[in-house]
């Protein structure tokens, strides 16, 4: 038999657990040390040199070379050994093959982190990730924190410190800003701080993790959630090593009251597997990902506009506090198209009451005052007016966003001063509202509105569309607490016969009807007699799933007859069709008026990143054809259940559609709940389970599953 490939061997080794080491050394060392520094200018090994100096890095900095005495003025070491102390942190610019003998020496002399620039590991193939094994057992043997391989590096702005060769640190970021940036990828990253240049905006820190032999996205995360200089976290990524550690992560920031807002890629099938290829990372499920960033506070975004607008917005502005939008505009047209943005976002541009459109009429009498206010050019001329205006629509209305397109009237410095006063004002006294100001305007009338809390933005749409956003952001708090565990049951092995399922979900609280097994045609009458008519017979068989299809299943059977005749029936087209099937005899049960309720599904999926999810749906071609499916990781308790159920697109059929009575959604949050506490209590035997159709019936008079198919793996899987 031969060897497991080492590939396989590293994609299968577990993860480490969702604890969290300071990053103090890599983002706040006292000094630094670059192994292949050089004095060429361009070289990756001067970059990172020069850049210390330019930022003014308050440490020590040790430029190795052995044929320097001195690199961008400081004095260079011929090795590591000649620095005589203890490196916090050490900066690897050498080709792939001298990068484990340099670690080595590093972690030797009490180097507390890494950052290694080199490539040629896992992203090569079998023989890098051989090499990268080797790197990730030295991490964990000595404690070094290690930084890559293949990263584009790491900065703290507010620190001094770029221990990166990214071009775009140049022109120099100013310290105080607010973002912080953990990226899976370096280009992206280097993408990101070029986006930011343009926008005149900083990062209080830069992360790329690259391979993330070590440090990963989650370590990345965490510690910026601790960060007093981090507003907001944007996060790219491709994929995570451990769902638990990325939830772990995610917590601290929600605890920490940080907005976290990622660029998760890999949708499709294709990016997915284009994704797992780049990172050497289980991709898992996209649908699962989406959920999990939902449930612990984090915002997807589809774009890197909304992206990138989102993490600009929380670092300068303010959420909205609720969804009602005033519009202020000097064009009604782009008024009606700001109007149709917000509608189409969730937002709502409540309209101003009879009493202040007339108080605007009154103010310019040729104004448009249901909302959008249409405030025409009156604003560049008498700002007096504008700021009174501005005045009425904030009194009218608890409105939680304020935006205004000015369109050029603000293009000059000394235009732009005078409307930004206005705006300062509004923000004095009304410092919770989210305000953005969308035309042309100069950099310095930026910077000013910018250091008020005011947003600005280029395209109108583009405002709208950020403030909609945040507004539907998922809310920071944790709903409601975790239930506390499940006592776990024996499971059987394999794929479950119905009766064995419904028999298991019942012991778990589940509401189950009273099915019974029957061996032959006269067993199934008698039992049929005593569970009371009418009743449902179907063929009991764990190989036979689809039980309709191959006419297993008779329903509104009304005496013991019909019983013994039906189950006849089932037996034989159960032999005829599937002849090797395992036949147990028949499964009887009420029969119950799918009619007088909801049918809806429940399952279960364990997801190879994050383990069991919970799924919810609507049955029918809601599931099959629409795809209006809710998911939720396993645990939850009864607040994160209701969120669930209001979140799929046909909620409101459970509140009552058509004349029907509103159904019984307390016992399908219950229900949900408790299947969450079996799916976590079982999550290394379960493969899959689904209840369809689970009837919810209407409200008062409960809920039940009505079928279901449970498999199984292994004790020892």
């Amino acid at each position: 038999m031969s060897a497991p490939s080492p590939l396989a061997s590293a994609r299968q080794r577990p993860a480490p657990g969702p604890y969290f080491s300071p990053l103090t050394a890599l983002l706040t060392p006292r000094s630094v040390a670059i192994v292949g520094a050089s004095g060429t200018p361009g070289k990756i090994g001067a970059i990172p040199v020069a850049m210390l100096r330019e930022y003014g890095f308050p440490g020590e900095v040790f430029p190795v070379n052995p044929k320097a005495q001195e690199i961008s003025g400081y004095r260079a070491v011929p090795e590591l050994a000649a620095i005589g102390a203890p490196l916090d942190l050490a900066i690897v610019a050498i080709p792939a093959a001298g990068v484990l003998e340099t670690l080595e020496t590093c972690a030797s002399l009490g180097t507390r982190a890494a950052v290694v620039f080199s490539s040629g590991f896992a992203e090569i193939g079998e023989d890098g990730v051989v090499a990268q094994a080797a790197m990730a057992d030295l991490a964990r043997r000595t404690g070094m924190r290690i930084l890559g391989p293949n990263t584009l590096g790491v900065a703290n702005i507010n620190a001094g410190l770029v221990a990166s060769f990214c071009p775009f640190f140049r022109p120099r970021f100013a310290a105080g800003g607010a973002i912080g940036l953990v990226s899976q990828s370096g280009a992206f990253g280097g993408y990101v701080a070029n986006l930011a240049q343009d926008r005149g905006l900083s990062f209080s820190s830069w992360i790329t993790t690259g391979n993330e032999v070590d440090i990963d996205v989650a370590d990345g995360i965490a510690c910026l959630a601790e960060d007093p200089g981090t507003r907001v976290i944007l996060v790219y990524m491709e994929g995570a090593r451990s769902g638990p550690r990325l939830i772990a992560a995610l917590e601290r920031a929600r605890d920490a009251g940080k907005p976290v807002v990622v660029l998760k890629v890999g949708r499709t099938e294709v990016g997915a597997e284009a994704a797992a290829s780049h990172t050497a990372s289980l991709a898992g499920s996209d649908a699962v990902y989406d959920a999990i960033l939902r449930q612990y506070g984090a915002y997807r975004a589809r774009s890197v506009a909304e992206w990138f607008e989102l993490g600009y917005a929380y670092a300068v502005g303010r959420p909205p506090k609720n969804a009602k939008v005033g519009l202020i505009t000097v064009s009604g047209g782009v008024g009606v198209m700001m109007a149709d943005e917000a509608v189409s976002g969730g937002l709502d541009p409540a309209p101003l009451g009879p009493t202040a459109q007339e108080r605007i009429r009154e103010i310019v009498p040729f104004a448009g005052t249901r909302n959008p206010v249409d405030v025409t050019g009156q604003m560049i001329g008498d700002l007096g007016r504008f700021a009174e205006m501005v005045e009425v629509v904030l009194a009218e209305h608890d409105y939680g966003s304020i935006i205004c397109f000015n369109a050029g009237a603000g293009h000059t410095d000394e235009s732009g001063f005078r409307i930004q006063k206005v705006w300062q004002h509004v923000r004095t006294h009304h410092p919770d509202a989210f305000i953005a100001v969308s035309g042309a305007v100069t950099p310095p009338v930026r910077r000013a509105y910018e250091a008020d809390g005011c947003l600005v933005f280029t395209e109108p749409d583009a405002a709208v569309r950020t403030a909609a956003a945040m507004a539907r952001s998922p809310v920071a708090a944790a709903r409601g607490t975790v239930p506390d565990p499940m006592p776990r049951m024996e499971l059987p092995e394999g794929t479950l016969d119905e009766r064995t399922a419904l028999r298991l979900l019942g012991e778990a609280g589940l509401p189950v009807p009273d099915a019974r097994a029957a061996t032959d045609p006269e067993a199934a009458a008698l039992m049929a007699e005593e569970i009371g008519f009418p009743v449902v017979v179907k063929i009991l068989s764990p190989d036979i799933l689809h039980k309709s299809d191959i006419g297993g299943v008779a329903l509104n059977l009304r005496s013991a007859e019909e019983v013994r005749a039906a189950a006849v029936r089932v037996l034989a087209a159960a032999r005829a069709h599937a002849p090797d099937a395992r036949i147990e005899g028949c499964l009887v049960a009420p029969m119950l008026d799918t009619r007088n309720g909801v049918e809806t599904i429940l399952g279960v999926h364990v997801d190879p990143v994050f383990g069991p999810v919970v799924m919810f749906g609507l049955g029918g071609i809601f599931v099959e054809v629409l795809q209006d499916v809710a998911l939720r990781l396993a645990p939850f308790g009864l607040e994160e259940a209701h969120a669930m159920i209001g979140e799929i697109r046909g909620a409101a059929l459970l509140s009552g559609a058509r004349g029907r009575p509103p159904a019984d959604v307390e016992a399908l949050a219950q229900a949900l709940s408790d299947l969450s506490r079996f799916a976590a209590a079982h999550a290394d035997r379960l493969e899959s389970l689904d209840i369809n159709p689970f009837l919810v019936r209407p409200r008062g008079e409960g809920a039940i599953a009505l079928d279901a198919v449970l498999v199984t793996r292994r004790g020892d899987a």
